[in-house]
């Protein structure tokens, strides 16, 4: 198959393509490599003229301040219809998020108008916030998720601003022009399928792809200082609960001094910021999610003790226990201070969950596994 993957936030369809391209098929990803993280993408769409250096990015913010027109999104939709004549001809052009893109919306109809017409088949894999998934989340079925914050008023609807922008009239009427296209939606995790099974587009849940082959193990030196990793994003901290993190991190910095390295970074590109957590025995990635994002299982694929989302519902999916492969972070400082403690205290614990996440990884996420459960899916749409 000739396969275009539209997007990359997370190293997803970088894996896929991996696993896709190990089995034999001809892939391709478009998209802007996600700006200062710069994922790797064959075509880029990445508005670079306007990000050139400071005078080029003081009057992009200028101007959007005068008119409310980002002239990013316009320098994309250019690149995109510089590139289109490589965008023809796909058996399958999978999207990683409705606005995978990024281009004005009126634009980014008339390129997925262009892609539908010159290619196969669509799919949207769904891995992030997106229209149906604000609006499930909304509905407060679930204990807690990215909005709490904003139903419980710790924070304002103007704070998760680009959340919300999902569940505006426009973008709403764009998004059911988006879902209509497709031949199907495949969510990535828990998180996702739940808030997508009654969508009659959903086809199945299909894991994250991890290249474990890719993933350098390091062994587990127990006899220093713990080291804990927490690598924030500031687009990402609050919907991620890394406030609950950061106090836990100050009581366990004073509790147990001369034991426990801690590292704290913020908003690095993903090569750094791999290198920085490569020395940590555990890694705190997540609060508010029922299941793990991509950033946590390449983490536990490298044996690390990673906390994250590890709900019942991602237990009873994959048959596991409480503290088998990964701790379940809730939103309680107490809570947290609890169990960071109890890995502390008994380090034989976070060797023993360390190998578990490697093989969880290596069992459930493995990048070709999985690529064959995509194509599984495609090939069924051609019948």
């Amino acid at each position: 198959m000739k396969i275009l993957l539209v997007g990359e936030y997370s190293r997803l369809h970088n894996s896929l393509k991996e696993g896709l391209e190990f089995l034999g098929h001809a892939v391709t990803i478009i998209g802007d490599g996600d700006l200062f993280k710069n994922y790797p993408v064959d075509i880029s769409i990445k508005p670079k003229i306007l990000h050139f250096n400071w005078f080029t990015r003081k009057c992009k913010v200028a101007f959007y301040k005068l008119t409310s027109i980002d002239l990013a999104l316009y320098e994309s939709a250019f690149r995109f219809y510089w590139h289109q004549k490589k965008l023809k001809n796909y058996d399958v052009v999978q999207f990683i998020n409705s606005n995978a893109l990024k281009t004005p919306l009126f634009l980014q109809k008339k390129q997925l108008d262009y892609l539908k017409k010159n290619n196969k088949k669509l799919f949207l894999c769904a891995c992030g916030t997106d229209t149906p998934i604000i609006e499930y989340l909304l509905k407060n079925k679930m204990k807690y998720h990215i909005l709490t914050p904003v139903l419980l008023g710790e924070h304002s609807k103007e704070t998760f601003k680009f959340e919300f922008s999902y569940t505006s009239c426009k973008y709403k009427k764009y998004y059911a022009y988006f879902e209509n296209l497709l031949d199907g939606i495949i969510p990535s995790d828990i998180d996702y399928f739940l808030a997508l099974q009654n969508n009659l587009k959903t086809i199945q849940l299909i894991p994250n792809p991890i290249n474990t082959e890719r993933l350098l193990k390091k062994s587990v030196n127990l006899s220093a200082k713990i080291q804990i990793f927490l690598g924030i994003n500031s687009m990402t901290e609050l919907k991620k609960g890394c406030h609950y993190f950061e106090k836990a991190l100050k009581v366990i910095a004073e509790k147990y001094k001369g034991k426990v390295k801690i590292t704290v970074t913020r908003n690095l590109p993903y090569r750094q910021y791999i290198q920085h957590y490569n020395n940590a025995h555990i890694l705190l990635d997540m609060v508010y999610a029922y299941d793990q994002g991509y950033n946590a299982l390449e983490a536990m694929a490298k044996g690390k003790v990673v906390f994250t989302g590890a709900e019942q519902e991602f237990l009873d999916y994959y048959k596991l226990k409480e503290n088998e492969v990964c701790i379940n972070a809730l939103p309680s400082v107490v809570y947290l201070v609890e169990k960071l403690s109890w890995l502390i205290e008994n380090p034989s614990e976070i060797e023993r969950i360390g190998k578990n996440a490697s093989a969880f990884v290596e069992k459930e996420h493995h990048y070709v596994h999985i690529a064959q459960k995509y194509l599984k899916v495609y090939e069924t749409a051609f019948r």
